[in-house]
């Protein structure tokens, strides 16, 4: 049961960050609108399970937990929502990133 969710929790995190690992050059090479959504699902949930490891490392107590991770599920939302808002409604992020560059 349990033994066997944190394995494919841990495939899992294996295999977004291997996906980020092709998405950065793909960002470069062949940017467009599926690039720009798959980074932003792509970076949120890894950003998710690295911040939901550091509440698990350093976050105590039922309710502290609690709150936390309430905040946590919150904050991946809107930073999920507000990536794809950005794409939609402005340049996306490979485009962004490449204006960054050109500074």
């Amino acid at each position: 049961g349990s033994s066997k969710a944190a394995s494919l929790h841990w495939t899992g995190e294996r295999a977004v960050s291997v996906l980020l690992l092709g998405l950065l050059p793909a960002a470069y090479l062949c940017p467009g609108p599926a690039v720009d959504y798959s980074l932003a699902a792509a970076l949120t949930l890894h950003g998710h399970w690295g911040l939901g490891q550091v509440i698990t490392d350093y976050v105590h107590g039922d309710v502290p937990v609690k709150v936390a991770n309430t905040g946590l599920y919150i904050l991946s939302a809107l930073t999920f929502a507000g990536l794809c808002h950005f794409n939609y409604q402005d340049v996306g992020i490979c485009k962004a990133v490449a204006m960054l560059w050109s500074l």
